[in-house]
């Protein structure tokens, strides 16, 4: 009987170890969780923090008692993983003050990703927060209810909402972003422009190419220092970004990857022998360019966890295939999302891109509740292949938009195979000339 231990609780993990004993119902399956709860979703923290989600005991699938009991998987939470040898397939735990060793015959390490923390002078202060596990909401809840000014720094996805939710809250705030647009890592200039114009009418202080430089205070932190000013606040959000956690796999003798993540192949395998990484302590390959990325998000975690558990159990029975990085995050009722390569990183890559931005309805022109909706499609200039694309709308069927173009992306579509896509079309769904269909078209340049 194979032991597979699995060390992560989170979107990855907890999928490695369902995989693992859906295909091998005899093999002993051991999830090991740190915090205390699994099958979490940190992504969800921001809506917990503003109460838009009633508890932060919400943001979990499965208890570990129902994980345990229905899919017969012990599950082992407040229990820290101190070590790991990769020769004798032993991992060490500390739980309640003892340790404990644990031995593996399959070992899949699925230990997320942990807040970049930058080398900004004062950033030991306390009222310096930053988010990485739902366990720590409550907490982070008591430092924000009295304060009144709020500074964010990071204009990326988890700054953009969680601006949202301190205004909700009836703070000011202020947020900081060292780029000259928001979500710098995902839209390019023009359609962060879009958003941008939207945060500052919701009343958010947006101090964009402007970088943090201290923090002062006596014991709390009471200024943020950039370049161009001081601002006096009572609480800061870090948001700068996340890193992989990469510290137990380099303990299990795996090799990081270029980005800095956990090198892994098709099937989710380490360089160690026995030992797989999934989720957002492993790299990926993105299927546009073929080249090492490290992108953090959740469904693709979900994805590589079943791979890993699978392969755990029955060897190399799936394949990971990789990534196009589609996300999508919401300001209000201004759904953004994006999939692909952005102009500025095809650009960057040497794929001379050229776009199209155009605006369109979500709805026939005659219908009650149309939303505007702007779409930006990027292609190789020289073969019309799609490279990606960003939209940004008040609808939820941005998210749609973004999903039908992601499986264009991945397919290897050119701009004409999108044209002549057969999307559906209802008036109350979607005008007869589909958002999508048009961007295609003005991206052709005439051609269509």
């Amino acid at each position: 009987m194979v032991r597979v231990v699995v060390i992560g609780g989170g979107a990855a993990g907890a999928s490695a170890a369902a995989r693992a004993r859906r295909l091998d119902p005899n093999a002993e399956v051991i999830l090991i969780e740190r915090g205390s709860m699994i099958t979490h979703a940190p992504c969800g923290m921001p809506y917990a923090i503003g109460g838009i989600v009633r508890s932060h005991e919400e943001l979990q699938t499965y208890t570990p008692e129902e994980f345990e009991k229905e899919r017969n998987i012990k599950v082992l939470i407040r229990t820290e993983v101190v070590d790991i040898d990769a020769e004798k397939k032993t991992v060490t735990v500390r739980r309640g003050g003892a340790q404990e060793t644990i031995i593996w015959d399959k070992l899949v390490i699925a230990t997320g990703a942990k807040p970049l923390v930058p080398r900004i002078a004062g950033v030991e202060l306390k009222g310096i927060l930053t988010m990485r596990h739902p366990d720590e909401v409550p907490t982070l809840k008591g430092h924000l209810e009295k304060a009144k000014t709020v500074a964010v720094v990071g204009g990326g996805y988890i700054g953009v909402e969680m601006a949202e939710v301190l205004l909700e809250l009836g703070k000011k705030v202020l947020l900081f972003e060292q780029f000259d647009q928001v979500l710098p890592g995902a839209l390019d200039a023009d359609v962060a422009a879009l958003v941008a114009d939207e945060m500052r009418t919701k009343g958010v202080e947006l101090h964009l190419g402007e970088k943090v430089v201290e923090f002062r205070g006596a014991e709390h932190v009471n200024k943020v220092v950039t370049e161009k000013g001081e601002y006096q606040v009572d609480e800061v959000v870090l948001a700068v970004g996340v890193r992989p956690d990469v510290d137990l796999a380099v303990r299990a003798g795996a090799k990081l990857g270029e980005t800095g993540a956990v090198y892994v192949n098709e099937y989710m395998e380490t360089t160690v022998p026995d030992v797989y990484a999934a989720g957002d302590v492993a790299e990926k390959v993105h299927r546009v360019t073929g080249k090492r990325v490290w992108i953090p998000l959740a469904p693709t975690a979900n994805k590589e966890g079943q791979v890993a558990g699978g392969n755990a159990v029955r060897g190399r029975v799936l394949k990971f295939p990789g990534v196009v990085g589609t996300a999508v995050t919401k300001f209000y009722n201004l759904y953004i999302a994006r999939t692909g390569l952005s102009e500025k990183e095809a650009n960057a890559l040497g794929l001379k891109a050229q776009s199209a931005l155009i605006k369109a309805r979500t709805k026939a022109h005659y219908m009650p509740g149309a939303e505007t909706v702007h779409v930006k499609l990027i292609a190789e200039e020289s073969t019309g292949r799609l490279l990606g694309g960003q939209i940004v709308g008040k609808s939820s069927v941005v998210a749609a938009y973004a999903d039908i173009l992601a499986v264009a992306v991945q397919s290897g579509y050119a701009v004409s195979d999108l044209f002549f896509s057969d999307i559906g079309y209802m008036p109350d769904t979607a005008p007869v000339w589909h958002p999508l269909i048009v961007a295609a078209r003005v991206l052709s340049r005439g051609k269509l």
